[in-house]
């Protein structure tokens, strides 16, 4: 067990600023709450758990495992030591409002590219609802402890996911789409890390060559993984509405237009999405809503 302490200048929301990691309030990686976040992955030296919690005028990190010393030394660049957000100005009234009820949210940077990766292409056209539970079914079956007193679980490798055939992706509610997506990067791993130390542009380039990977995961590993606080996710469901309601009183919008919206916010454009999304600004919703499909059973 290693600890480390960082005393904080800035306002810090370690939820808001780790919130891409959430997997549900049951995800087997993870233990969101106000003031503690628990972590398990596998890093370049090895498996680790990592709890940091908010102290009042800093944060405490304790580590478990092989990954302990190399996570530690990681913790700056992953609560936004790297993320500069004093040259952003938000300008629309929505926008200042946001911005200002959500000030310790800052870019997080994992430089975890399998954490994100395989989580975000389970998101890929389905309900976040249906994305965490094949992500519960899978980890836990396919997972193992993760060191440490906390009950969680390791991600899979990806070597053992590159080996799974399909029909046992399908019981945890992955069709064939997704799962050859998963194995195709799978069996690239080396490829696929190299992401970490790379530009976005380079990223973004390396990501979309593999079949499977568009614009959606990209923007998202990009934000997650290098803490690009200008990476626009684009074919979202639910982002173009969102920017479109906050910054032009749209309750609809697309792509296009959200790009128009975000254009003054150059260098900010991921970061102004995620703002609106942590101050809980919506669109007004119209018709059904998306149906929750049990593929398992299909």
């Amino acid at each position: 067990m290693l600890e480390r302490t960082l005393a904080v200048s800035h306002p810090l929301d370690l939820g808001e600023t780790l919130r891409p990691l959430w997997r549900g309030n049951n995800g087997p990686c993870s233990l969101f709450s106000e003031r503690e976040v628990w972590r398990a992955t596998r890093t370049s030296e090895g498996p680790v758990t990592v709890r940091v919690k908010r102290t009042n005028d800093g944060v405490t990190a304790t580590a478990w495992g092989a990954g302990a010393q190399w996570s530690l030394q990681q913790l700056p660049q992953l609560l936004g030591a790297d993320d500069g957000p004093g040259s952003f100005r938000p300008e629309h009234p929505c926008l200042k409002d946001a911005a200002r009820r959500t000030r310790g949210l800052r870019m997080c940077k994992t430089l975890d590219v399998f954490e994100a990766l395989i989580p975000t292409i389970l998101e890929q056209k389905v309900t976040g609802r249906e994305a965490r539970s094949s992500w519960r079914s899978l980890v836990r079956a396919h997972g193992e402890p993760a060191p440490g007193p906390a009950p969680l679980l390791l991600p899979p490798t990806p070597e053992i996911l590159a080996d799974l055939p399909y029909f046992e992706f399908h019981p945890h509610g992955i069709e064939q789409k997704r799962a050859v997506a998963i194995k195709e990067v799978c069996r690239r791993a080396s490829k696929i890390r190299e992401v970490a130390q790379m530009d976005s542009g380079a990223a973004a380039r390396r990501l979309q060559a593999f079949k499977g990977i568009g614009p959606w995961t990209t923007g998202l590993i990009l934000q997650i993984v290098l803490g690009d606080p200008d990476a626009v996710i684009l074919g979202d469901y639910h982002f173009p509405d969102q920017v479109a309601w906050a910054l032009a009183d749209e309750p609809r919008g697309t792509d296009e237009r959200m790009l128009e919206l975000l254009a003054p916010y150059k260098g900010h454009r991921g970061r102004v999405v995620r703002i609106l999304d942590a101050a809980g600004i919506r669109a007004p919703k119209f018709g059904p809503r998306a149906r929750i499909r049990n593929i398992a059973a299909i």
